[in-house]
């Protein structure tokens, strides 16, 4: 496998550490946690795993605010565990990414604390600002303004996140130098790459000029792919070349021509791919706060734009879950029907071009927990939407029944691992509450069961890995304005997928697109037992998929 490329043959696997799976008994996720899950990985059939944020932190916003990039937190273990966890999935074939978060830091971090000190060398580490008004207008994406007043440094620091976030300066070389540090450490220690956080937010226009007085994102044009991004991400790419590794950035509101001024293949590449937000909007309009109904044209038009916009040109990131979102059955899918629209969401993505990436828990089905107070879920940005809502003049029990839809918390309810109790996540009190359909719904009763979601993500994982058609073929949308159905074809060599996926519980009737003899097919992934046709087309069932393979 060419250098820096075994990435597109993968299927990766996202560990939020704090709820994976807990080893000592603290209702804390851990290293040792994830050390006894590795063989369920192995069997899931995926090839790599991220970790969200490991380091050290005061948790402000989970892990996303690090004091010390060179050492793990103590609730999830030592450096020494994190090597077991490495060499463990090293020796199942599997690769491990860690999480890495540059454009801020914690504000416990020993660089902020000491650039407090006006005549610190590290006060250039970060943008303070004196002065009796806050510099510009911009907001925070956390928590009302971006300028929060210190008393010891009197002076303002910039936070584009939380209050305990301020933003490092990129611009000084000395900061560039310390992230190149970093990544050479546990590059060193055998990690095998980065997902980099908001790493598109990390050039600011100089001067920090006023923004746009737009709600919530004030200011967001002034570093939303900033002046110096991409110099800044080649210096960086130069550490990253002199290993056999690779780096995803998250980027955004980033849209797919701008995106690939940073993943273009050749010599000036920045990234190897990038997670965009595009395909997240099909149910809100710019954060999941926001709701609208569900629209499958929006979503299709995100997912072809950037499938035919990277064609030949840079490698897709695929994903429906993480660590910031709803669950995905209970937005795009169904919780009545949760079975086959777990599988059909899985088909619908996973056979795109480009690397798939699962979410913990998107393999077994879980959804949402829809907590009833906005504060259960611990999460900074969910009290901050809480309070948009109320500001917007929104009740407060009309706000704690959106919040408990859309807050990210649903998405960070502990693994939930088998019937007993606490899901068998912990036997000690957990974080934060288990989802209570843990009975029904679990990994051991998933693997057990021959017709689960998980045994569909193993068979789809199979299948993936045994036909390149399904990793490298081209991509092409049929039946473009439909409002059921998403229907793609991938071909490759003379080999072709015919995927199709519906997304209503309404019975759809559908005849295969021109160029396909669904009887000439080899039906290779359903989610239903019988799959009669009727000439070249069949009535499409609640949430059914089919994908027909042809050569």
């Amino acid at each position: 496998m060419e250098k820096n490329r075994w990435y597109k043959d993968m299927v990766f696997y996202q560990i939020w550490p704090r709820s994976f799976c807990d080893g000592n008994g603290d209702g804390i996720g851990d290293l040792a946690g994830v050390l006894s899950r590795l063989d369920y990985l192995k069997h899931l059939g995926v090839d790599g795993i991220w970790f969200s944020p490991l380091y050290a932190s005061p948790n402000a916003d989970m892990g996303y605010d690090i004091s010390d990039y060179y050492s793990i937190h103590p609730e999830y273990g030592t450096l020494e565990q994190f090597q077991a966890v490495l060499d463990g999935a090293h020796a199942r074939g599997m690769k491990v990414i860690m999480d890495l978060v540059v454009n801020h830091t914690s504000d416990e971090h020993p660089w902020f604390l000491a650039s407090k000190d006006k005549n610190s060398p590290y006060r250039d580490y970060y943008f303070w600002r004196e002065g009796k008004k806050r510099p510009n207008n911009w907001s925070s994406l956390f928590e009302g303004k971006a300028w929060e007043w210190d008393d010891q440094a009197q002076a303002w620091y910039l936070h584009i996140f939380a209050k305990k976030q301020p933003d490092l300066n990129m611009d000084n070389p000395k900061v560039r130098q310390e992230v190149k540090n970093i990544m050479r450490f546990w590059l060193e220690l055998g990690v095998d790459g980065f997902r980099e956080d908001v790493i598109t937010f990390i050039s600011k226009r100089q001067g920090l000029p006023n923004g746009l007085p737009i709600p919530a994102a004030c200011g967001m044009e002034h570093y939303m792919d900033g002046p110096n991004v991409h110099k800044y991400l080649r210096e960086f790419r130069q550490v990253l070349n002199e290993y056999d590794c690779f780096v995803v950035g998250e980027a955004p509101m980033m849209n797919e021509k701008n995106a690939l001024r940073y993943i273009t293949e050749g010599p000036k590449q920045e990234l190897d791919m990038m997670f965009h937000f595009e395909h997240m909007e099909a149910d809100c309009l710019f954060t999941d706060v926001f709701q609208k109904p569900f629209d499958l044209l929006k979503l299709k038009k995100a997912f072809s734009k950037w499938q035919y916009a990277l064609a030949g040109k840079g490698w897709n990131a695929l994903y429906l879950e993480n660590h910031d979102h709803p669950r995905i059955i209970s937005r795009y899918g169904s919780e009545e029907y949760r079975v086959v629209s777990g599988k059909m969401l899985a088909n619908c993505f996973m056979l795109q071009q480009g690397t798939p990436f699962i979410y913990q828990g998107q393999e077994i089905g879980m959804v949402n927990i829809n907590l009833p107070d906005p504060d259960d879920y611990q999460d900074v940005q969910t009290i901050n939407n809480t309070r948009t809502l109320r500001m917007m003049g929104m009740s407060k029990k009309k706000a704690a029944e959106r919040i408990s839809r859309t807050a990210r918390g649903n998405a960070r309810t502990p693994v939930q691992w088998d019937d007993s109790p606490n899901a068998g996540f912990t036997t000690g009190k957990p974080w934060i509450p288990v989802n209570p359909n843990y009975k029904q719904i679990n990994a051991k009763a998933e693997i057990l069961n021959e017709n689960s979601i998980f045994n569909h993500y193993r068979r789809l994982i199979a299948f993936r890995k045994s036909h390149p058609v399904a990793i490298y073929g081209d991509y092409k949308e049929h039946l473009a304005d439909s409002k059921e159905l998403y229907v793609y074809e991938r071909s490759l060599d003379g080999k072709r997928l015919l995927v199709i996926c519906s997304f209503t519980e309404k019975n759809v009737g559908f005849w295969a697109p021109e160029g396909f003899d669904l009887s000439k097919g080899k039906l290779v992934l359903a989610n239903y037992m019988d799959n009669n046709m009727h000439g070249n087309g069949f009535t499409m069932r609640p949430y059914e998929t089919r994908v027909y393979y042809f050569e």
